[in-house]
This record gives structure tokens, sequence and C-alpha cells, in this order.
């Protein structure tokens, strides 16, 4: 790709040899002699990054940098200083300069930086194009708390639309953090329920004797410390749905009452005699094999074969890692706003780490880590000295993990994948990088489906 730098400066000698010296690097170069003539340019031309002297006649530097931080704040802006003016040099920066570089110019770090500068605007870039597509997702589906565009999440949220506008009781399965309450809430969202009651039970929070209170309800005296009636969230949930997380952690006894009311539609208080009459939609959710359960004898087959009706299977985050990105992000905007920083983007060696990770916790482990990089990030794009050691740790940016038994187009399509993240998303540097031509490396993200 080829970059446009501005460079404005009213010393001529200077402005024409930046030009020469950046033309020479493989960039197109634009020139104006003040701050007025390069606002003009910036307004009529594409330009990526502006080189701006700080004293000049008219219109300085210092307005320059506001004008262009204003109206377009992805355009970074290098400021030329002499050492007389480094103190206001650094208090541009503050006001949202690059970076500033002292007279008499190195031309090889004056390179390095326009570099650093335009890496730093694609990964901004990348990061708003990421935001609106999550964005746009959350649009067109109704379930806007399931974020992803990888064929195990399409698989899920068609099963998610079939099965929401029936009575049909789900079971949800997968690894502990890999979301399966947020494709419950996305159920009942989508439901002919939705604006009826939603009620959750975390089963394995509980003890057996309170679960059972919990669900049902009791009567006063019913137990120590019953000192009132109390409505259990079975009642609670009537006409609407009730979300039953981990029940592959409940006592055979509770099983049993659970079972009762999915056939009968009855129940009794905890200590009552009289018979209470619910509607209530169940989803339930476990990281168990309850089939191994039910072979070992620790959870009746009979129940689970009417929570079963519909079982949708959550993947864990390693075997959908084009989900990466797009999380990526919405968790990004999520701490951004919450701990008041300006996090513009995330570079290309973070990403790399958060991509081969393997992920053992999932979406949850997933979002603590941006949360931790976003809360201990000192400037506005995440870096890898950002992430959380047990992230890094053994990693390294200059190897893609290619597991056993991987297919040969599995292998290049991780390979593919990663020579982009590396390089930003920059496809005639990832094409060079693969050894490949350009129209090649486009019809191979098309067959892969790899652009976001």
């Amino acid at each position: 790709m080829n970059f446009t730098i501005l460079i404005v400066d009213d010393e001529k000698n200077i402005r024409e040899g930046l030009g020469r010296s950046l033309d020479m690097d493989g960039f197109r170069t634009l020139l104006a002699e003040n701050g007025n003539q390069g606002w003009a340019l910036i307004n009529e031309e594409n330009v990526d990054l502006v080189i701006a002297d700080l004293k000049m006649p008219g219109m300085g530097g210092e307005e320059l940098l506001k004008k262009v931080s204003s109206a377009y704040p992805t355009i970074p802006v290098i400021i030329l200083t002499g050492h007389g003016t480094i103190e206001t040099a650094v208090n541009a920066m503050r006001n949202g300069a690059f970076d500033f570089i002292t007279k008499p110019v190195n031309l090889g770090y004056l390179t390095q930086l326009a570099n650093r500068a335009l890496s730093n605007r694609e990964l901004v870039l990348k990061h708003r194009q990421l935001q609106e597509e999550v964005d746009r997702l959350k649009r067109q589906r109704s379930s806007g708390s399931l974020i992803g565009k990888s064929s195990h999440m399409q698989k899920i949220l068609q099963m998610v639309e079939q099965v929401a506008a029936t009575r049909a009781s789900v079971l949800i399965t997968g690894e502990s953090g890999v979301g399966k309450e947020l494709v419950a809430d996305a159920i009942h969202e989508l439901s002919n329920r939705k604006d009826k009651p939603y009620v959750k039970v975390h089963c394995a929070a509980l003890t057996e004797s309170l679960l059972e209170s919990e669900l049902f309800g009791h009567e006063k005296g019913a137990f120590t410390g019953a000192v009132a009636m109390k409505r259990g969230r079975f009642e609670l949930a009537h006409t609407g749905t009730l979300f039953l997380d981990e029940i592959g952690e409940i006592s055979q006894q509770v099983q049993i009452k659970i079972l009762r009311v999915l056939q009968d539609k009855k129940f009794e208080r905890v200590g009552g005699e009289k018979t209470q009459e619910v509607d209530v939609r169940i989803i339930s959710a476990t990281n168990r094999d309850l089939k191994q359960e039910i072979e070992g004898g620790r959870f009746r087959e009979d129940l689970f074969y009417r929570l079963n009706v519909v079982n949708i299977e959550v993947p864990p985050l390693r075997e959908r890692k084009d989900d990466i990105p797009l999380l990526v992000s919405a968790f990004l905007k999520e701490f951004s706003e919450e701990n008041q920083k300006e996090i513009e983007g995330i570079d290309s060696k973070a990403n790399l780490v958060l991509y081969n990770y393997n992920w053992p916790g999932n979406i949850r482990e997933l979002r603590n880590c941006i949360e931790s990089a976003v809360v201990m990030s000192r400037n506005r794009i995440i870096t890898l000295e950002d992430l959380p050691p047990n992230v890094t740790s053994g990693s390294d940016t200059d190897y893609v993990r290619i597991d056993v038994g991987s297919s040969l187009a599995d292998a290049e399509r991780a390979m593919i994948r990663a020579t982009l993240v590396h390089e930003n998303g920059n496809k005639s540097r990832a094409a060079d990088v693969l050894g490949i031509g350009r129209k090649t490396l486009h019809r191979k993200i098309q067959e892969y489906k790899l652009e976001h």
C-alpha cells in the first residue's frame, strides 16, 4: 500500500529534503509551506500521516494538530521541533500528537517513526471496522448478546432462532466459560415469552436443602429459619422462562421434583400440602457429560430426556478462533468505556498471541484478559506487555500453532490467518511474507472466510 505523507514546514530546504527522503522509502509525499496550505491539502487528499513543524508563520503546528485531531482523529501527526521548544512539543503530544522529532532530523529515525505511526493508524482503523461489524451484527440479530461470525456460531444462531419460538425444553452443553448462559438469554429474548419473567438459578451455588427451597419455595415453619412463606423460582417464572445452570450438580431428590414439574406442571412448596400449578419453559445448561452421569447412577435418565428435547452444544473458543477479533473488539469497547480510557486498538504481536493461545477458560478467560489489558495499558494501543503473564508466557509471535491431525487446508488457513494478523491486515505485505500473489491471497481469504 502506498501511504501518503503530508510534510508541512515553512523552510523550503527542510520541506523538500524530507520529501525526497520519504519518496525514496516508498511513500507518496505532499508538501505545504504553512498550516493553512497543509489544512487545505488534508481536506482535498487522502492523507495518512502529517509531519508538521511546530513554529510557522500564520497557522503553526499546534493549531494544525488541533484541527486534524478534531476533524480526522485517525490521522497521526508527528511534530518537528527545535531544541528550544521541546517542552512545547511534549505539550503537543498531550494534545494528541503521535510523537515529536528534533531538528536537525535524523532521516532514518523519521522513517521508523513514520512506519510506526502508520502501523498504529492501521490498527485503529481495523479496530473501528471490527466495532462497526459488532454493532452491525447486533442490529441484524435480535440476540445481540451472541457475538461471532464463525461457522460454529452461525449454526448456534440458526438453532437458537428455530427453537426460540417453541415451548421445547433446551439443554445447552459445553465447557465452562463458553457462553452457555448467553445462549439461554438469546433463546428467551427471541421467544414469545420475552416480556414474561426470566428467572435464573445457578444450581451448583446452593446446597441440596437450599436449592429445593429456592426452586419450589417453602411454607412458614417448614424448617428452622422459615419465618415466612416464600415463593420459589418456579412460581416466580410462571408464564416465562426458568434457566437452570449447572443442572448436572443437583441431587437425585431434587431431580425427582423437577421431573414431576416437567411432566405434570405441578409441585408443592417445601413443608406444604397445597399443589401449585405452573407454566414454565425450562432451559438448562451443564459442562458435564450427562450420559456418563446416567451410567454412573448420578443423573436420572428420564429427567435427561425431558430436559434434552433440543441440545445446543457450544464449542470451546479454541475451535472457533475466527470469532476472537470480534469478541476482542466488543470487550475493548466495553472496558474502555467502563474504565474511562481511550483504547483505539491492539497491536499485531498482541493480536497473534491472543489468536495462538489455547483459551482453557474460553470466552470468560478472554474477557478477563481484555479487561486486565485495558486497565494495565499506558497507551491507546494494547501491546504484548499489557496482556496477562499467563497468556503471554511461552508464547512466540513468530510461530503458528497447528494441532496434529489438522488437514492441509486447516494448516494453510491458520498460516494465512496468523500472517494477516501479524501484518495488521496489510494484504500486500502478507502476500510477500507467504510468497504468493496478491490475487491468490484474496482468493484464499474468500475461500477460508477470513475477511472480517
